[in-house]
């Protein structure tokens, strides 16, 4: 089955110039993929001329098509401003497609604000959601750990921490080829006691669930790789996610500095090249870039704005991967085997009120 991603080509802090290359990198590595470049027609015709497309893939093909979007949703732009007054901007139009079923995933890097907004606006939640969550790859010393949320909800209660575990084990599962990936709350200490009453009656409801839940875990068990999945609310998610970030950068300047005070700790830099190169592409960004936006009737995927076009690549591969793992099927059986164990009340998310209203 050929599987289309609709591309937000106007999006992030690059715009054309990362996510062209980007696509057409995808389609020379992905012979089943197919992709719908949504954007402003001149700069993506231009974009594909620079990038001499016509050596991968001929634009206009079953495989390379565009879908002319007058309008860009700014990095800045506030949500409201985005779903009532944007509706021709390449973001939204992106997401149309999939609505539509033009295409199976959407990859944007655009303001996360507006994204997550735009795509709970058209495409709503999947029934028994409450709210969408950001998950996100993380590289540990075992392989990779899925965290959420990551941004989307400062707030969670504890059966929205229930939904985002379901969420990140299914993602986890179709991706990973995990049958029952372990499920960590990440908490202040790893005792069932410890913790706010969201968390201790989060807890409650985990245990209560077929989840292969681990229990408890400390910030420190995410890079240890000690479970496979780990749920926090929105803010603890992103509070820890640029934390990370900014040790990672730090260790990075740190090394760099200190093989650069002399001649002779250059020389020993070059020689410790091979092993300093396989530790910087292990903890590469990059490699990692694409946080799914799970719960939505739709795949969604949110590259990182400052992207370069290697990363822009890999977030639109993880959002091939959800949409040939069945990942909207996956997620949405798991909720309903809740409802029937009473574990989850039924949803009043897609009742909300009109954004454009």
């Amino acid at each position: 089955m050929q599987i289309t991603i609709a591309i937000d080509a106007m999006g992030g802090d690059h715009g054309p110039s990362v996510t062209i290359p980007a696509a057409l990198k995808f389609l020379e590595h992905t012979p089943e993929g197919k992709v719908v470049l949504v954007g402003r027609e001149d700069d993506v015709s231009a974009a594909l001329s620079k990038f001499k497309a016509n050596d991968i893939i001929s634009p206009g093909s079953a495989r390379l098509s565009v879908v002319h979007a007058p309008e860009i949703v700014g990095m800045d732009e506030d949500i409201r401003t985005a779903i009532r007054k944007k509706k021709h901007s390449s973001m939204r139009m992106a997401i149309d497609l999939v609505k539509s079923g033009d295409a199976q995933a959407c990859v944007s890097a655009g303001n996360t604000g507006a994204l997550m907004g735009t795509a709970k606006f058209v495409l709503r939640t999947l029934p028994g959601i409450d709210r969408p969550a950001i998950c996100g790859a993380l590289p540990t010393r075992k392989g990779v750990v899925y965290v959420l949320d990551l941004g989307a909800n400062a707030s969670s209660s504890p059966e929205d921490l229930l939904q985002y575990a379901i969420m990140g084990a299914t993602l986890c599962s179709a991706v990973e080829g995990k049958e029952r990936p372990t499920v960590g709350l990440l908490n202040i200490g790893s005792e069932d006691i410890k913790g706010n009453e969201i968390t201790k009656r989060a807890g409650e409801l985990l245990r209560a669930s077929h989840l292969n839940f681990y229990g408890n875990v400390e910030g420190t068990d995410i890079y240890k790789g000690t479970t496979d999945v780990v749920v926090c609310d929105g803010f603890v998610g992103n509070v820890m996610l640029k934390a990370s970030e900014g040790i990672a950068k730090m260790m990075g300047d740190f090394v760099k500095e200190e093989f650069t005070k002399s001649f002779l700790r250059q020389a020993m830099a070059a020689i410790s090249l091979p092993a300093l190169n396989g530790v910087k592409s292990r903890m590469d960004h990059r490699r990692y870039n694409g946080a799914a936006l799970l719960g939505l009737r739709g795949i969604v995927v949110k590259s990182h704005g400052s992207a370069d076009a290697f990363g822009f690549e890999r977030a639109i591969v993880r959002a091939y991967s959800e949409a040939t793992h069945g990942l909207l099927e996956g997620i949405a059986a798991e909720v309903e085997g809740l409802h029937r164990e009473g574990l989850l009340s039924p949803s009043a998310a897609t009742n909300e009120a009109d954004p454009e209203d």
